[in-house]
């Protein structure tokens, strides 16, 4: 491994406040990552935990979770695969080898990604001197060139270095950048080269799709360039002021599940809704909701609804759901197919029939939670040519989605009748 970092400072966005200021230090002890709050930090009239269940306001070294090897709110704010990628190659460059991402320590990532990552933290290497990473500006075509470049290995020229690493910060796995105009700031989307599919089409569809269905959606763009298709995603943590950017505090579910990445298989639906029930604001009106969400994801064949993929807007005190987002149809070989969160016992089938065995986690009596079914369904079916019109679908790119992610027959096994009508209304 490359010589890593030893100890970052952690800056925070408070509420309402253009400016960051330093909360606390996460440092090594061995193979871990511990945090302290700073004193001047504690201090504060109007200081906040950076998630309260996980590292209360006090002071001290805080104790980590049983098997973690570092907070999870913070682990929430560093990059994933696709960041890591671009800080490697930006500190090593091409060797001749696959990217190794693993090259690389927790702290150099938290400290190398860009500062305008999700949530309202930032890493420094001081505890008084804020320095912003990242910002370089770039077209949509020289952000496309380079992410093609990363993806194969090959080194990136400094001219665009800065740009690319803007959104080294974004979680998840997909080529991606930030961009921003004057009063809105957005991720755009890639598409990779191991896509089977037109997948970026496939998730501005899912995305339209869902605000149909009555979701809290994220507002989604489609746009071109250098003959490639865009995802813009309008950021939902950021609010624009005469003072500047604002930042809104967030958490993934695997936080609030107090699961780490190797136990992220253990996280269910049911277990979300325990934790809305008492800790959410709003909970009746966020649970119906998260049901709404699960069910949208089974109907669009969206398997990848794993724990970040879903999070909370958190301001100290409360939690409440973000808008829905990476809502993306899957490749599937055959019908069956699972959730990536189990839904109800250690069941996770992508059926409605499972939903509807599951409604009562959600405070839903089976008649409103096959309506809710119903009302989505007819969404989908009533507004699939005009959305398809919108991506400027072909006739195969349709057939692609179609009854094959889309309403694919699996989910309708077992459904009451007037669902299951559903698999072949045309």
């Amino acid at each position: 491994m490359i010589s890593d970092e030893d100890e970052a400072f952690v800056w925070i966005w408070l509420p309402d406040a253009p400016a960051p200021v330093v909360a606390g230090r996460i440092a090594k002890e061995g193979n871990r990552l511990l945090f302290n709050y700073g004193r001047s930090y504690l201090e504060r009239r109007n200081a906040l935990s950076i998630y309260e269940p996980e590292l209360p306001l006090r002071a001290g070294t805080l104790p980590l979770l049983a098997g973690f090897s570092m907070p999870s709110c913070l682990r929430d704010a560093a990059p994933d695969a696709w960041g890591r990628r671009v800080i490697v190659n930006r500190k090593v460059g091409y060797r001749g080898d696959p990217i190794d991402v693993g090259q690389l320590g927790e702290l150099t990532y938290l400290l190398e990604s860009g500062s305008d990552r999700i949530g309202a933290l930032d890493f420094q290497r001081s505890a008084t001197d804020y320095v912003q990473r990242g910002g370089g500006t770039a077209t949509l075509e020289e952000l496309l060139t380079v992410a093609d470049r990363i993806e194969s290995g090959v080194p990136i020229t400094p001219d665009l270095d800065q740009a690319l690493f803007h959104g080294s910060s974004i979680g998840g796995a997909r080529p991606k950048a930030i961009i921003e105009s004057a009063n809105k700031k957005y991720i755009a989307k890639f598409s990779s080269q191991s896509d089977v599919f037109n997948v970026i089409k496939g998730e501005f569809v899912a995305m339209r799709l869902a605000a149909y269905a009555g979701l809290n959606a994220a507002y989604v763009e489609l746009t071109r360039a250098a003959g490639k298709d865009v995802l813009l995603i309008e950021r939902f943590d950021r609010i624009r002021t005469q003072q500047g950017w604002l930042r809104k505090g967030m958490v993934s579910a695997l936080t609030l599940f107090g699961l780490d990445e190797m136990m992220a298989r253990y996280a269910s639906y049911e277990t979300l809704t325990e934790i809305v029930r008492h800790r959410f604001t709003l909970p009746t009106e966020t649970l119906r909701e998260l049901f709404g969400r699960l069910v949208f994801n089974i109907l669009c064949g969206n398997t990848d609804d794993h724990a970040r993929n879903h999070a909370a807007f958190w301001d100290g005190q409360s939690l409440s759901l973000t808008p829905a987002y990476d809502i993306c149809p899957q490749a599937r070989t055959g019908g069956e197919a699972g959730q990536a969160m189990l839904i109800t016992g250690e069941n996770r089938m992508s059926q409605l029939a499972v939903c509807l065995e599951a409604a009562s986690h959600f405070l839903m009596n089976r008649k409103a939670a096959e309506e809710l079914i119903e009302q989505q369904l007819v969404a989908i079916r009533d507004h699939w040519p005009v959305v398809c019109e919108e991506a400027a679908l072909s006739e195969v790119e349709r057939n692609v989605l179609w009854r094959r992610r889309f309403l694919n027959p699996f989910v309708f096994h077992r459904a009451p009748a007037a669902l299951a009508s559903f698999a072949t209304d045309e």
